[in-house]
Order: C-alpha cells, then structure tokens, then sequence
C-alpha cells in the first residue's frame, strides 16, 4: 500500500498482489507435484501393450545394481576405467533381465501384491540408497584394483573415473534393455499375427521360434561375421600385404624371401617378411657370444605361397633343404598366431645360445588377428601346423641319428593349440622331438588341458605338477619354478611358461556358469584375494581381461617377456652355457625388445 501526504486514503500497489499469488500458486503446485511423487514414485503404463516405454520393474533394478556392484570386483589384471563402464553395463543388463524373469515368475505363481504404500517405501529407499551405495562401491573398487597393480609391478596411480564409469554402464545398460524390449515388442505383435491362422499356444511357441531365430541369426551371421568378421577380414588382409617399416628384404641365403629362396618375398606376407627381414647377423651373435657364428636359417612359407597346406609343408621342407638346415645343431618348429606371428624374442633366444646354429621353420595359415581366427580358424591352425610337423618329421627322421639335428617345437598363445594339435598326446610331444616350449596356452590347447586335469594330488591348476615334474614343468618365475621338484629332469624335456594371472590361459566359455579351479586356494602369486567368481560376470571379466592382458609388466598378464631364455636353457642347452650367461642373454633381448606402451601391444 502506498500512503500520501496529509493522511489521505492509501492507494493499493497493483502488481503485488499478482506475483505473490502467482508465487503462493507455484509453491502450491509443487508441493502438490512434490506428494504425488512420494505417493507414487513410479509411473503407471496406461496398458499391457506399452512394453518399450514401460517403467522399469523394482526387483530388476535391484538386481542390475547387484551385478554392477559384482562388476567392480577386481580380475586377473587392472582394466581400465572405460571398460569397466562396459562390463558394468553388460553385467547390470544381465542382472536386470534375472529380475525381470524372477518378478513374471512371482506374478504367475501368487496372486499377493504389494499396497501402492510399499511400493512406493520401496522406490523411495531405492532412490534414496542407491546413490551413496555406487559411489561407496566404486571408491571400494579403485583400492581393489590399485592392490592389483601392487601385486603386478605396476605404478600405484591409477585413475578410477568413477562418474563416467557409471554413465557408459547407465548407456550400455539402457542400450541392451531398449533392443530386449523392441524384440519383446516385435514378438508379441508376431504372436498376435499368427493367432489368426493358428490357437493360441501354437502361436506363442512359433513366435518365440522365430524372433530367437531372427535374434541368432542378426548377431550371428549378419552382425558378427558379416560385419565384424568381414571388416576384420579386410583390414587383416590390407595389414598382411603391407611391410613394417625399416623391414629390408634379405639377401642371405640361409632364409626365405631373398633372392635364392624358393618362396618369393611378397608372398611372405606382413609376419613373415619381418620374421626374415629381422633375421640376426654373425656380427650380433659373435658381439655377445665372443665366439664365432654362423648365419641362422629362417624359413617362412607364406600363407600366399601355397594352396593348400600339404603344399605348403613340402614348399617348407624343400627350403629347409636349399639351405641345408638339416647340418644344424638345432631344428625348431614354430607354430603361428593368427596373422602368422613368431616371437621374436622367443627365436633370438636360441640363435644367439647356439651361436647361430639353428634353423627355424613355420607355415603361415591365416593372417587375421588371433581372435578371430580363434573363432573361424582354430581347427585351420591345428590342421596346417599338424602338416608341417609331420612333413619336418619325416624328412628329419631320414637323417642319420648320430649327426641330425635336435629338433624342437615351440609356439606361444593360440600357437600351442596348433603346435598340440600335432600331437597325440604329451608321450607323443615327447617320443618324437628333443623338447618343447609352449607359451600362454589358451584353455582350448587338448595336452595342457589333459596335464592340469591329470597333474599330481595337491599342486595348484595355475603351477601344475605332472608325473613328479619328470618330463614337463610349469613355471611364472624360471628361474625358480624350473628347479621344482628337486629331483633329476629327465629328457626331452618340456617346459610351460604359464603366468598364474594370463586370462588367455584361463579364459573359457565355463565361466559362465562353473566357478573355475584357479581362483581356489592357493590363489597365485601375482593374483588378489579380493578376486572371487560370479556367474556371468567373471566371464566378461576375463574377457575383457584378455583385451588388456599385455598391460602389465612380464612375468605378468600374457607377458613372458624374457623368460624364454630360461627355457630354452632348460631345454636344449649348448655345451657349457652358465647361468650367468643366461642372465646376459635375458638382459640384452629386453633391451632389444622393449614392452610396448599402453594396454595392449600384443602384435598377434
């Protein structure tokens, strides 16, 4: 009110009244919007036939936050942030539709249902506890993985982004629960068609028959192969026509690709010209040895050169024959991993013990990354390496066997299955060869698989003992694990370098559903007490784990760094080599082969 001089009447302020009712108004419709809320603090769908927009269902939403909790749980090496948000996601949509499947259960089997009074307590608390549980989660999680990399030998900083680790898991999450819904939508509209021409029941079976056919066949054979497959198809065959720079053809005779080989450089491939193209000289050999060397036999047939692969084994046996490999001390047969890659410091390792005095041979099959051919091409890779070892073999065996050479065999990661697969069994591998070094065997190789089945009573899946380690040992650390049992190590020897927190060694589809022997007591030396298994989720955990298991520093992860000096030590020494020497040589092939940066570096 507004007041004039001389005590007039006063004279109303016109636009006060307005704003504060309009105010009075506002709060009103809050409060009024605010306890419909506590009233019901979910949103009802008008009817049956809103199945995409409908609201989440409460025992779901409980169970997706018990997954992604299950999630946080520390694995086999650190992962990092983003690709926990992933697994959170997948691992929160699993748990979602467990919910889901348990409430249509309970709907079906009891009539009870809750008052529009609980159910709304019930969301409230959800609300209300979820928030401050996920950040205490995640925090609990970030200590877990930073004991991990403690155990590993990596750097204690570690970066846990825990608000974009719940928004790609909130993504992912909402992503696979809208594509569950549209194909729950699309099969009841299918249902309600065939209803016309056929009962009910007959109706709902064809429906689901078909949608989980359309659902197989769209991610299986359109998604995956068509489209995953292919482009790693492509890309794998552009990468395998192309060279690594700084890689020179050679012009030694004593390997493949140079201008006296029977197999042309170009059809080498990307693998295959580095593994000659980087082929040691005598001076490197002689600058560490002090002794005189020979120039080290390489041969590679490339997938390009051959057309099929009893073709392609005689093509690597005539070779070996050019360039006389069968007068050397040493004849090793190396298996490959899908794009036809030879470790290098696996090789480098025995020519430089045995001062060059070795040849190795190896037959390309594929040159699509590891992965991939563990998925299309895994009986390919046992099939072709089988004929090489077989074709080796027998031209070996006609040499006399006072002056043939010592022949091994050797391979690491999916190259074990292939070099197993050339084999009966583990007195096969030992009554037909000098030795054996097999590097991070995938779960799927059939003679590591038969020897931790069958080890001794008491020795742990992730260090096996077999037949009182008489013949083959395991080892993580060599240099002490090759030494155990202390008894005599009969020859030919084998040894399996096989890191206790490799998921490459441990990853299988069993995960899902069976708790698998190596997270039993005694867990292994690199790997948490924290870790534990949980149906669905350890499997994409491992999985994952696999995508990032070069991260971590060897002997660690499905890094082995050195170690196959060790080995190779252990298995076909020359005369007079000394521990010290081993040292040396282990110090020099790091240097030369450094691990790469980041978290992957596998070149497979």
């Amino acid at each position: 009110m507004l007041h004039t001089a001389g005590g007039e009447a006063p004279v109303p302020r016109r636009g006060l009244p307005t704003a504060t009712a309009a105010l009075h108004a506002a709060v009103r419709r809050t409060g009024e919007h605010g306890a419909a809320f506590l009233r019901a603090p979910y949103w009802e769908r008008p009817d049956s036939t809103w199945v995409v927009r409908r609201w989440p269902d409460l025992a779901a939403c409980l169970l997706a936050v018990f997954f992604f909790w299950l999630s946080l749980t520390p694995s086999l090496v650190p992962r990092p942030w983003y690709l926990q948000g992933a697994i959170g996601g997948i691992t929160a949509a699993i748990g979602y539709g467990l919910g889901a499947l348990l409430s249509w259960l309970y709907r079906l089997l009891f009539r009870w249902r809750p008052s529009r009074t609980a159910r709304a307590r019930c969301w409230l608390t959800f609300y209300l506890l979820t928030p401050p549980l996920v950040i205490f989660l995640l925090s609990q999680s970030a200590e877990m993985q930073r004991e991990l990399r403690r155990l590993q030998g990596l750097p204690p900083t570690l970066t846990w982004h825990s608000l974009m680790i719940t928004l790609i898991s909130l993504g992912v999450c909402g992503l696979l629960l809208f594509l569950a819904r549209v194909i729950r939508l699309g099969t009841r509209r299918l249902t309600e068609l065939l209803h016309r021409f056929v009962p009910w029941p007959a109706a709902v079976a064809l429906a689901l028959a078909l949608s989980s056919a359309l659902v197989i066949f769209g991610t299986r054979d359109v998604v995956f192969e068509r489209g995953v497959l292919h482009l790693a198809d492509r890309v794998a065959a552009a990468k395998d026509r192309s060279t690594d720079p700084g890689i020179l053809r050679p012009y030694s005779p004593r390997v493949s690709g140079s201008p006296d080989s029977l197999i042309h450089w170009d059809d080498l491939g990307n693998k295959g010209r580095t593994f000659t193209g980087t082929v040691l000289s005598t001076d490197e050999i002689e600058s560490f040895t002090g002794r005189e060397a020979v120039q080290p036999i390489r041969v590679y047939a490339g997938r390009a050169a051959y057309d099929s692969y009893p073709e392609g084994a005689a093509l690597a046996v005539r070779e070996l024959e050019r360039t006389d490999a069968f007068d050397r001390s040493v004849l090793a047969i190396g298996g490959t991993t899908g794009t036809g890659w030879i470790n290098p410091t696996t090789v480098e390792a025995l020519e430089y013990m045995h001062g060059g005095d070795t040849a190795v041979v190896t037959m390309q099959y594929s040159y699509l990354p590891s992965w991939a051919s563990f998925t299309v091409d895994r009986e390919e890779a046992g099939a072709a390496t089988r004929e090489l070892v077989e074709a080796v073999h027998a031209r070996w065996a006609q040499e006399p066997p006072e002056t043939r050479p010592k022949l091994v065999v050797f391979g690491e990661s999916l190259a074990v299955t292939a070099i197993e697969a050339s084999f009966d069994s583990v007195d096969d591998l030992i009554d037909r060869t000098d030795g054996a070094l097999l590097i991070g065997p995938p779960d799927s190789s059939p003679i590591h698989a038969a020897l931790t089945e069958h080890r001794d009573p008491g020795s742990p899946v992730w260090r096996p003992l077999y037949r009182g380690g008489e013949h083959v040992r395991f080892a993580q650390f060599p240099e002490r694990d090759l030494n155990r049992p202390d008894i005599p190590w009969q020859e030919p020897r084998v040894v399996y370098l096989q890191n206790a927190s490799d998921p490459v060694v441990w990853w299988s589809p069993n995960l899902l559903f069976q708790r698998p022997e190596w997270l039993r007591p005694p867990l292994g030396p690199d790997v948490t007490t924290a870790i534990d298994w949980f149906p669905f989720v350890t499997f994409w955990q491992t999985t994952v784990d696999m995508a990032v298991s070069y991260g971590a520093p060897a002997p660690h992860g499905h890094r082995y760094g050195s170690n196959p000096v060790d080995a190779w030590a252990a298995i076909v020494p020359p005369a007079a080599w000394s521990p010290q020497e081993t040292t040396e040589l282990k110090h020099l092939l790091e240097a030369r082969h450094p691990p790469r940066s980041g978290l992957t570096g596998t070149p497979e």
